[in-house]
């Protein structure tokens, strides 16, 4: 089994990272949407 998960990360490996980067974006769009009232 863990074979096969490192095969098909191995295979996947570029939309895992284009996946990382978007929920990155989606964690700094929340922070940021939290932090924003307390600002103005």
């Amino acid at each position: 089994m863990l074979r096969q998960i490192k095969n098909t990360a191995e295979r996947s490996s570029e939309t895992l990272v284009g996946d990382f980067v978007g929920a990155a974006a989606l964690m700094v769009t929340l922070v940021v949407g939290l932090y924003l009232p307390g600002l103005i």
